[in-house]
């Protein structure tokens, strides 16, 4: 008698053959709307495609669901019952569906990133479009600054990623770089130096009242290094922390402006601004760099951003 039970519970038993959401869904809104045509109406779908599923839910189910006649559609006893556990079940399919989203939304989490302002005017953009495309879920949130801060942000743990230019790499961070940048000593037309057919000198540059970024960051970090043998940049004639003002007191011809080739290429090239030679030996060139910090855990969003980066291998004159 056990051998028996034991083979009864072995044999394979039909598949299931449940109802389709959509199929119950409709058969809710019928019993709300008391009509198959209404139920069609609010669900966006035409009346034959609201027969026949209803007609494929009553031939799965194996009961006759709605009582049809010309004034519409009523629900049968077993209709009754059935709608009331479809609507649990459309609950918990809609329990379902939030709860994946929120999974999802949740392994891929935010992307807190700080940069610096050249990166993250004239290259993250593009980059963070790149990652969008891969991981359309990730919330990102950039914060804009200098370098200085960019690295404080990441020490403080206000930050997953970060990017930033100049001439040094904070030793507590790990860094990978992603290309390099040129500065560019730029005046307005009418400025003397404009037409001047001799490189400006180191000393020359040292001296002169500049229109400069504000300390920290990586533009008044590499000009500080370069100009180190003549003793640093003088008191600049105005500074500030932003790039488009500068680059529009230059072309009044007020002063020349030390700033990154990708923030005045389209007012070279227009004119606006003239780029002043320099003597050889004096380089303005710097690096940028990502930068993260060594025991942070990396998510899959913010290392496809450093693929990305690391691709567009940006470089002078490009």
């Amino acid at each position: 008698m056990a051998l028996h039970s034991v083979a009864a519970d072995q044999r394979p038993r039909p598949p299931r053959r449940l109802p389709d959401l959509h199929a119950l869904e409709l058969l809710v809104a019928v019993a709300e709307t008391g009509s198959l045509g209404r139920a069609a109406t609010r669900l966006g779908i035409s009346q034959p495609t609201a027969s026949g599923r209803m007609s494929t839910l009553e031939r799965r189910i194996g009961l006759p669901l709605l009582a049809r006649d010309t004034t519409g559609s009523q629900l049968t006893e077993a209709g009754h019952l059935v709608t009331q556990w479809a609507r649990t079940i459309l609950e918990q399919a809609d329990a379902l569906t939030e709860g994946i989203a929120a999974l999802k939304a949740q392994q891929q989490g935010d992307l807190r990133i700080a940069a610096s302002l050249t990166l993250a005017e004239f290259l993250l953009p593009d980059w963070l479009v790149a990652v969008r495309v891969r991981h359309p879920l990730v919330r990102v949130a950039l914060k804009v600054t200098n370098s200085e801060h960019v690295v404080q942000s990441l020490r403080r743990g206000e930050a997953d990623i970060g990017f930033i230019e100049g001439p040094w790499t904070p030793p507590d961070l790990q860094s990978m770089t992603v290309g390099r940048d040129r500065l560019v000593v730029v005046t307005g037309p009418r400025h003397p130096w404009a037409r001047r057919r001799r490189p400006i000198t180191g000393a020359e540059l040292a001296e002169t009242q500049l229109l400069l970024r504000e300390a920290g960051s990586g533009t008044r970090e590499t000009l500080r290094q370069a100009l180190l043998p003549w003793d640093g940049p003088s008191v600049p004639l105005l500074e500030l922390g932003s790039t488009t003002p500068l680059r529009n007191a230059a072309a009044t011809g007020a002063a020349p402006a030390v700033l990154s080739e990708l923030a005045v290429r389209e007012d070279l090239a227009t004119g606006r601004l003239v780029e002043i030679a320099l003597e050889e030996q004096l380089s303005l060139e710097r690096t940028l760099r990502a930068v993260w910090s060594p025991g942070a855990d990396r998510s899959e969003a913010a290392l496809h951003l450093l693929q990305v980066a690391r691709a567009d291998g940006v470089s002078p004159g490009q």
